[in-house]
């Protein structure tokens, strides 16, 4: 599936349906990932071991092909539920020490904007990152990885 993102601008998420399932592309501004490298301490899993959750190429602190934009499956890996976009640090309700990310209302669970999961919250892992690769300065394709048809 191939996606045009010239109209997310930084800062911005784009959802696509893919396979039945929601597909986040955020264009993280420069702040955002400056902010990656910050809160390390309280994830769950900061380096991404666990090798189901993303691609080998994809192993990194931004979880991603470029460092602007993170492409993840925006379903929490608790019990399936979507996570709401809360890109504002510090949001009142969810605790003054938060990054910005991705917070899941149905049972607390929390991610930053790379899609890692926080410590003690319900969810098990990461959220997942796609197969996916630029065939384009603007055009991502959802499905397969780089080199991949």
């Amino acid at each position: 599936m191939e996606v045009d993102i010239r109209a997310v601008k930084p800062g911005g998420l784009q959802t696509v349906e893919w396979r039945g399932k929601p597909v986040w592309v955020l264009h993280r501004s420069a702040e955002m990932i400056e902010g990656l490298r910050h809160h390390d301490d309280v994830l769950a899993d900061p380096h991404s071991r666990r090798l189901a959750q993303q691609p080998d190429y994809v192993r990194n602190e931004a979880r991603s092909v470029k460092p602007e934009f993170a492409v993840l499956i925006g379903i929490c890996t608790h019990l399936g539920c979507v996570p709401t976009f809360r890109p504002e640090r510090g949001a009142a309700d969810i605790g003054a020490s938060w990054p910005g990310g991705f917070y899941c209302p149905c049972h607390g669970s929390k991610f930053d904007l790379a899609g890692r999961v926080f410590k003690n919250v319900p969810a098990p892992s990461n959220l997942e990152v796609p197969q996916h690769h630029y065939v384009a300065e603007s055009t991502l394709s959802i499905g397969a990885g780089p080199g991949q048809a």
